[in-house]
């Protein structure tokens, strides 16, 4: 949870101050696969692919988080890495998409560095420190 309650985390994904462990922690199922970055024994980032079911079961969509203080230091391109690995080698995904902020730079470089393109916009998608915000629809399609 401390990962959660980054400033640059809860700018960025919808982690919310008043959020509790089971809120986040307790929705994971069976087609939840769920990896961690450490460090010295710390955990520094975490990232999930989560399966669709039904018509949209060759898809996934991916969500990432990295401590503030280890922001940039190779742990989220490790961690899609691996999850993207996962999905082609393992799982055999088709698509893989998510949803950034729209003033997540160093994110969108990330992805689209990893083959993600941008589908499309939501505009004002997120509330944060006061202020809307678009999100951008990213998706990598093999």
């Amino acid at each position: 949870m401390d990962i959660r309650r980054q400033k640059q985390v809860m700018r960025f994904t919808p982690a919310m101050p008043s959020e509790r462990p089971t809120d986040f922690y307790g929705r994971w199922a069976k087609d939840d696969h769920v990896l961690v970055a450490e460090l010295d024994g710390r955990v520094v980032g975490y990232a999930g692919l989560h399966l669709r079911d039904g018509k949209r079961r060759h898809s996934a969509w991916l969500g990432i988080a990295v401590h503030d203080e280890f922001a940039g230091r190779g742990a989220g391109r490790l961690l899609m890495q691996a999850l993207l690995d996962l999905a082609d080698n393992w799982i055999g995904l088709v698509r893989v998409d998510l949803e950034a902020s729209a003033s997540n730079e160093r994110g969108i470089t990330l992805y689209r560095a990893l083959g993600f393109v941008e589908e499309g916009r939501q505009k004002k998608a997120y509330f944060a420190e006061g202020g809307y915000e678009d999100a951008v629809l990213m998706a990598r399609v093999r």
